[in-house]
């Protein structure tokens, strides 16, 4: 049952990745001139992208209503309710008239259904954690729980890969006219299966037996004063992971390709280091069981500080051959270092009762801070009339504040835990 559970969270994960993200592929090469044509490409390229960037904004709502649901009905529930939202969102963007059949209507709908999938992907994350961590062994719940942390990574890969292949395949004409459709409409299919294995999952033991024995539950605000600290600490952490993500796969591609290096040489590149994150995952999850959770993000954080100056050195002196190299190690090392550990360290800060609602407020909220900042530090690029290196020492600054943070936080890890440590049950 492990093993099913492991597989269905990252197959699970991975369809409602790929709708998030399927968005932004198409956002990026469609949207303006399908839904906001009335603006010049430019400012309809950015006012897509900005759709985009709601979806963020209603993460941590998703994840307040269905951490709630997690911890009153079930993980299980909690999945199949998220999966069935942000699929069923994603399939109507492939049915729906653009700006030319139904005028303005086209860009709020479009608007209000990102809304839906930021939503939905806000509470999916932290139950798809939980119903792995909490049936995982207390000695290999770090391995385990990076597998959920795939997800993201393999969700992102996908519709790159979907869409290189229809406007390579197609004209320009028929993939504005019909083509760019065809990755919301798979989503169907991908429900299915996702649905179909997240139906046949068993609850989690933890949550059944803490439900069985009900007890008075703490309301949201006695949560949060008892937990402050490792909510506060836990953003810290968040801040340079969800930071360098934004950073590192979207807005470096945009500054290089200014600079005269190839879009395809980018794309490339990026994908080379995110395939192989999808590998080391496990591999520093599994790590973080035997030498500690802390140990583990902070090698990651101190990678990325390390890395900053290098990696945004590659593009700015057009280093082409190497730029996939350190696209590799801020990604597939400094990030999955991070990102890898973070499902079980976060589920180890709160109890049964409130750990639903709890990472999700981590996650959330510290993702939504982290995304703000990633994308909010492009101006820096401006400021530094065009050098990249006021927005490399910010990727440092968040290094250095996620460093301390992990660095005060309690060890969790069953070999390693601190006495201060919140007992995983």
């Amino acid at each position: 049952m492990l093993r099913r559970v492991a597989m269905a969270s990252c197959v699970g994960t991975t369809v409602e990745w790929y709708d998030f993200f399927v968005y932004a592929t198409a956002a990026a090469l469609v949207f303006n001139k399908l839904f906001f044509p009335q603006f010049d490409p430019l400012v309809g390229s950015l006012v897509a992208l900005g759709t985009y960037a709601a979806g963020f904004i209603a993460r941590p709502v998703g994840g307040l209503v269905f951490g709630y649901v997690g911890d009153r009905l079930g993980r299980k529930k909690a999945l199949v309710t998220t999966l069935l939202i942000v699929g069923i969102a994603t399939f109507v963007i492939g049915l729906m008239p653009t700006y030319a059949a139904i005028g303005l209507a086209a860009p709020i709908i479009l608007i209000c259904i990102r809304m839906l999938h930021g939503f939905g992907i806000g509470g999916e994350q932290g139950n798809a954690i939980l119903i792995v961590c909490e049936h995982a062994p207390a000695e290999k719940r770090g391995f385990y729980g990076s597998l959920v942390q795939i997800g993201a990574p393999a969700g992102f890969i996908i519709p790159l890969g979907l869409f290189a292949l229809l406007t390579a395949t197609m004209t320009d004409d028929v993939f504005l006219d019909w083509g760019w459709r065809l990755p919301f409409l798979v989503s169907i299919l991908l429900i299915g299966i996702g649905l179909y294995i997240r139906v046949n999952l068993s609850e989690s033991p933890l949550f059944a037996s803490a439900h069985q024995h009900k007890g008075p539950r703490p309301s949201m605000v006695a949560m949060l004063t008892k937990h402050t600290r490792g909510i506060l600490l836990g953003w810290g952490a968040k801040l340079c992971e969800s930071s360098i993500f934004s950073i590192y796969a979207v807005m470096i591609s945009a500054y290089a390709v200014n600079r005269g290096i190839p879009k395809s040489l980018m794309t490339t590149a990026i994908l080379i280091a995110i395939v192989i994150e999808v590998v080391t995952l496990p591999l520093f999850g599994a790590l973080s069981d035997r030498i500690g959770r802390r140990t583990v993000y902070m090698l990651g954080s101190v990678m990325t500080i390390l890395l900053a100056f290098p990696v945004f050195g590659l593009v700015y002196y057009d280093v082409r051959g190497l730029i996939w190299l350190g696209l590799v190690g801020a990604l597939a090392v400094g990030h999955a270092a991070m990102y890898a550990p973070q499902a079980a360290f976060f589920a180890e800060l709160f109890p049964t009762s409130v750990r639903a609602t709890g990472v999700a407020i981590v996650q959330q909220f510290g993702a939504l801070i982290g995304t703000i900042f990633g994308f909010g530090a492009g101006w820096l690029l401006q400021v530094g009339n065009g050098t990249p290196w006021l927005l490399a020492g910010f990727v440092a600054f968040t290094g250095v504040v996620t460093t301390v943070s992990v660095f005060l936080m309690y060890e969790s890890a069953p070999r390693h835990a601190t006495a201060s440590a919140v007992a995983f049950h």
